[in-house]
């Protein structure tokens, strides 16, 4: 029994050394990402006051979208979440912040609220994942200075 132990776990150390890095290159793993749009979005308003909210990123897709804390009437902006949210969920960044997102009728106030706070906070996510990439390119070498360009 030991020894097939033994063989089980060499047999899975060695599947993890093998897979888990070719997963993570082609970005089949990702850490969660969460935007609190309060500070980038304050002044979005919708009918009665800010209308901040959370929204996780996962492998680069839009996997929730929480509504926080607010002063709409409640009726109505769980209309306009209701609305406007489920159209956001499962898109990727670029595909949302090209989505032109239907208001719910009636709470069209809270709806482009919500939908103005999605897309500060998807652009401010953009421009983060894009500033983390760029600053890979920037890696010194050994001697101290940038990379070579090919160029003179």
């Amino acid at each position: 029994m030991i020894k097939f132990k033994s063989i089980f776990l060499a047999v899975a150390f060695i599947a993890a050394t093998v897979f888990a890095p070719n997963a993570l290159a082609k970005g089949k793993t990702s850490n969660p990402q969460v935007i609190y749009t309060g500070e980038i979005a304050k002044k979005v308003v919708g009918y009665n006051g800010p209308t901040p909210v959370s929204i996780s990123i996962t492998n680069g897709r839009i996997t929730n979208i929480t509504a926080l804390d607010n002063k709409e009437t409640p009726s109505y902006f769980n209309r306009a979440k209701e609305k406007v949210f489920k159209q956001f969920i499962g898109k990727t960044i670029n595909e949302a912040l090209n989505l032109n997102a239907d208001c719910a009728t009636g709470a069209t106030y809270s709806s482009e609220a919500l939908i103005k706070n999605i897309k500060m906070g998807l652009q401010q996510a953009k421009s983060t994942s894009n500033d983390s990439k760029s600053n890979k390119g920037n890696k010194k070498n050994k001697k101290g200075k940038g990379k070579r360009s090919m160029t003179k």
